[in-house]
């Protein structure tokens, strides 16, 4: 089978993380472990599950003039990721997110965007080429509403599909345009409600649901433990998590929608996209860290084929 081409247009940022024996209260100073310094920003993430999960994966994005920028482009070239659209930017810093994460696993996030916000659609043109080349482009809203835009437009007129993943959630509504333009979506519980203007209360099956209204041939609502929900539009189906001790919840989402990406490119069905992508995230949230905890195409089919995650 010919490896799938992913194009991701996203954010790269570096996560500093520190780890606590529980989060702190507004106000509050808790004292936590070791200082983790690791490759992060949601567009950075999916690009490397992708890469592991076996595609050929370029990204389109911007970092700083500093260490961080070019230890992020290191970091993705070491993975096999083409970085030729990776811009440095000369006028703000690389991102980076301050992540506060507690034994359980569960987290506390804050990021300073940087020159993740100047990556515009001038840069997505630039590379309109490599979009057109890839089986699907994958992209997420840690960049400016309309560069995500502009990329969904590239790859619909070269006949590609497109995946959202539509983090952080925009007000009600906001993202329509976006969302008409995705042909597939992969919002968790909160992000659909937010995003539909719901309660997060309704069944899972109701907000996919309505989200394949606007446009999107499926959606996936991610709810953790819970599983996936994923809607066609016409039927709706719950996959399992398989059951694992969480130690870092960062990245789940983001290892998701990069194996997502990686196996409905290669032509899976929707329910088997989904298994193959929720296998990947229980791997990742067993290890520290978002990137350096992507799991590889390998570990994740031996991992789904185990009679305990059926």
């Amino acid at each position: 089978m010919r490896q799938p081409r992913i194009a991701v247009v996203g954010s790269a940022n570096t996560d500093l993380t520190v780890a606590a024996g529980r989060l702190p209260a507004p106000g509050e100073t808790v004292l936590g472990g070791a200082l983790r310094t690791a490759g992060g920003g949601k567009g950075a993430n999916q690009a490397v599950a992708a890469a592991r999960a076996g595609a050929q994966v370029a990204f389109v994005g911007r970092v700083g003039a500093d260490a961080f920028g070019e230890q992020t482009r290191e970091r993705l070239r070491r993975e096999g990721i083409d970085t030729q659209h990776l811009r440095t930017d000369e006028h703000e810093p690389s991102g980076v997110a301050l992540i506060i994460v507690d034994q359980h696993g569960e987290n506390l996030i804050a990021v300073a965007p940087g020159a993740n916000m100047r990556v515009t659609p001038q840069d997505v043109h630039a590379a309109r080429d490599l979009l057109a080349a890839a089986d699907l482009v994958l992209l997420q809203l840690e960049i400016r509403y309309e560069t995500a835009l502009a990329a969904a437009d590239v790859a619909h007129e070269a006949g590609n599909a497109v995946l959202l993943d539509p983090a952080p959630a925009p007000a009600p509504h906001d993202a329509i345009g976006l969302l008409q333009r995705a042909d597939y979506v992969t919002p968790n519980r909160a992000e659909a409600a937010r995003l539909l203007g719901a309660d997060a209360a309704e069944p899972p099956e109701t907000l996919a649901m309505r989200l394949c209204e606007w446009g999107p041939r499926a959606a996936f609502l991610t709810m953790g433990a819970d599983g996936v929900c994923a809607c066609t539009g016409r039927d709706c189906l719950r996959i399992a998590a398989p059951r694992v001790e969480a130690v870092d919840t960062v990245g789940a989402g983001d290892c998701f929608a990069g194996a997502l990406a990686v196996a409905l490119a290669e032509g899976a069905p929707a329910a088997a996209a989904a298994r193959f992508a929720a296998c990947a995230a229980a791997l990742a949230v067993q290890s520290h860290g978002a990137q350096p905890a992507m799991p590889r195409r390998a570990s994740i089919g031996q991992f789904c084929e185990r009679p305990d995650t059926a």
